[in-house]
């Protein structure tokens, strides 16, 4: 019965415009102290409505919770609206609701999840669309890996290499460490700080997994000062 409730409110909202529902929502937490704290720290990237994020997950947790989740045929639409409006916390919504739904993703999805990375984009939202969704999806359809995380790593843009590099921040075992060291080599001479610290992050990280590779790949590989200093902060 529940269940049923949740869907048929969805489909209601949809109609009435899901995205406008939530908005109505968050604006009852604005707090234009924080919200400005939270703009000069992120440089000026983005406004913010300056909802601390445990608020904000507590708030979207409720609203999934009472009112649903899109359906699939209207998920990538909700996801735009989110990521088109200028306050940050939009963003983290579409977040969090991909991370809800990433389970009933198909490869046709991975096309328009990619946009996601190369739109309004920095670390905040890559470091979420990378480890999370794209390294869900590559590890249930590795064969978009060649499509998608093979030529990340070779366009211009920096949020695509730095997404190819931390997609599988957490895998461990699972870490396919040729394609992870071919990956960070293509970009081991980066001038770009977001991709020297996304090479040192993932390398660490798997320290903890392998940590004698990672000694001999960092001290055997040409890497940034920077990279070199993330890698081994923990060894």
């Amino acid at each position: 019965m529940k269940n049923n409730l949740n869907k048929r409110k969805e489909t209601e909202l949809n109609n009435e415009q899901y995205v406008e529902e939530l908005r109505k929502i968050y604006s009852q937490y604005i707090d234009p102290d924080y919200a400005e704290w939270s703009k000069n720290y992120m440089r000026n990237q983005f406004d913010f409505l300056g909802i601390r994020t445990p608020i904000r997950r507590k708030i979207t947790k409720q609203y999934f919770k009472e009112y649903g989740v899109p359906t699939k045929e209207n998920l990538q639409k909700v996801i735009f609206e989110l990521w088109d409006l200028p306050e940050r916390e939009y963003q983290k919504a579409a977040l969090d609701l991909l991370e809800v739904v990433k389970k009933t993703l198909s490869v046709e999805d991975m096309s328009w999840l990619t946009t996601l990375i190369v739109k309004k984009s920095w670390w905040d939202t890559v470091d979420v669309l990378s480890p999370h969704i794209a390294g869900y999806m590559f590890k249930a359809y590795p064969e978009l890996i060649p499509q998608y995380a093979d030529q990340w790593i070779l366009n211009e843009n920096i949020w695509l290499q730095r997404a190819a590099i931390l997609y599988q921040l957490f895998f461990k075992k699972s870490t396919d460490e040729k394609r992870l060291f071919q990956y960070i080599l293509a970009r081991a001479d980066s001038k770009e700080f977001f991709v020297q610290k996304a090479i040192g992050w993932v390398l660490r990280e798997y320290a903890k997994t392998n940590p004698s590779i990672i000694k001999e790949f960092v001290t055997s590989s040409n890497l940034q000062p920077l990279s070199k200093r993330e890698a081994l902060k923990n060894l």
